[in-house]
C-alpha cells in the first residue's frame, strides 16, 4: 500500500477514533465521503484505491470530484461542503504526517465552500399532519410503526438519526414521561412527552415487546429501521394524503419536515426562541431564528403594528405654548 492508504486507515483509527473521539454519525459521514472520492478516482484514472498517492489527490482532482457530486449525483451545495468537510480533515492531518507534500496539501486546503441561498423553512399546517398521520393503515402492524414514528417526530422534533436511535430503555412513560436521546455533536437531552403521545407509544412498546438497549423502531425482521427506509414510507403516504389534503399534491417530504413542524408549533405557542433552541439541541440559538423567518404570523402581526405608509402623522406641536394653543 502506498501512503495515502496508511495514512487514511489512521485517519480513522488514530484521529478520529481514539484523538476525537468522534461520533458514529461523523465517522459514517466521513467514510462515505472518501468512499465516494476514492471511487471516483478509480473510474477516472484506472489505478485500484490502494495505489493511490498523494500526487494523485491534487486541488484540480479534488475540484473535478466536488463538480461530479453536484452534475453526475445532483447534490445540492450543502452537501457538496459536508463532503468538502470531510476532504480538508483528512489533508488537514495529512499535512502533520507528509510535509513533503506540504504545497500540494495546502492548495487543497484552499479550495472554497460554496456559497448557497438558503431556502426558507417548510413545515406541516394543521390539516396536513392530520392527513399525513391518517394516511398511515394502523390496522397493519407497518401502519402502527409508522403512525406512532411520525406523531413522535412531530411532537419531540428529534432529527431522523436521533429518532431512529432510540432505545427501549430511552423512553419514561407515567409520572415525568420523557424520552432522552443522543444528538448531534454528542450532547445528550431530555425531550418531554405529551399525554396523547404517551398514550400512542405505551401502545407501541407494548406490542413491540423489546426489551432494554433494543431499538424502538424496527423492520419485520427485527432490524433498526433506516433513514432510507423511513423516507420511502414517507413517499407512500405523502400520496395517499395528497387525495384528501390537496396542498401535499407535488411536494417533496423529507422526515426533517417533521423537526420544522414541532419548531413552528413552539413558535406559534408563543415558546421562546432560546427555550425552543434547547428543545431541537441547537448548539447556537442563531440556528432557531429561521423559524422567525418562516413564520408569515408573526411578521403579519408585527405589520398591524406599524402606521401604514402613506397615512399622515398627526401634528404634535414642539413648543409649550404652541402646544396651549393647539388645544384652544
Amino acid at each position: 500500500m502506498t501512503a495515502i492508504a496508511a495514512t487514511l486507515q489512521s485517519f480513522f483509527t488514530d484521529r478520529l477514533a481514539r484523538h476525537r473521539q468522534a461520533s458514529a454519525h461523523t465517522v459514517a459521514a466521513y467514510r462515505d465521503t472518501l468512499r465516494l472520492l476514492l471511487t471516483f478516482l478509480q473510474d477516472r484514472t484506472g489505478v485500484p484505491p490502494s495505489r493511490l498517492d498523494w500526487a494523485d489527490l491534487d486541488a484540480e482532482t479534488i475540484s473535478a470530484f466536488l463538480d461530479h457530486l453536484e452534475t453526475d449525483r445532483h447534490n445540492s451545495a450543502r452537501t457538496r461542503n459536508a463532503r468538502l468537510t470531510a476532504i480538508r480533515a483528512l489533508f488537514a492531518y495529512a499535512a502533520l504526517r507528509h510535509p513533503e507534500h506540504a504545497a500540494g496539501i495546502a492548495r487543497v486546503l484552499a479550495i472554497p465552500a460554496k456559497r448557497f441561498d438558503k431556502a426558507t423553512v417548510t413545515y406541516l399546517n394543521s390539516a396536513e399532519v392530520t392527513a399525513l398521520l391518517a394516511a398511515a393503515d394502523r390496522s397493519r402492524w407497518e401502519g402502527r410503526r409508522d403512525y406512532t414514528l411520525m406523531l413522535v417526530a412531530i411532537q419531540t422534533g428529534l432529527r431522523i438519526s436521533e429518532l431512529l436511535g432510540l432505545d427501549v430503555d430511552d423512553i419514561t412513560l407515567g409520572t415525568g414521561k420523557h424520552l432522552r436521546c443522543n444528538g448531534k455533536g454528542r450532547k445528550h437531552r431530555a425531550v418531554p412527552l405529551n399525554d396523547p403521545v404517551e398514550h400512542v407509544l405505551r401502545d407501541w412498546l407494548t406490542e413491540r415487546a423489546g426489551h432494554p438497549g433494543e431499538p424502538v423502531f424496527i423492520t419485520r425482521t427485527g432490524r433498526r429501521l433506516s433513514p432510507d427506509g423511513v423516507q420511502r414510507r414517507i413517499d407512500v403516504y405523502t400520496t395517499r394524503a395528497a387525495i384528501e389534503c390537496f396542498s401535499l399534491g407535488g411536494r417533496k417530504l423529507s422526515p426533517h419536515i417533521f423537526r420544522h413542524t414541532t419548531a413552528m408549533n413552539l413558535l406559534h405557542a408563543g415558546v421562546d426562541t432560546t427555550v425552543i433552541a434547547l428543545w431541537l439541541g441547537h448548539a447556537d440559538v442563531r440556528s432557531t431564528t429561521a423559524y422567525l423567518h418562516a413564520d408569515l404570523e408573526i411578521k403579519e402581526r408585527a405589520l398591524a403594528r406599524v402606521t401604514p405608509i402613506g397615512t399622515p402623522a398627526r401634528y404634535k406641536p414642539t413648543d409649550q405654548l404652541l402646544a396651549f394653543l393647539e388645544a384652544l
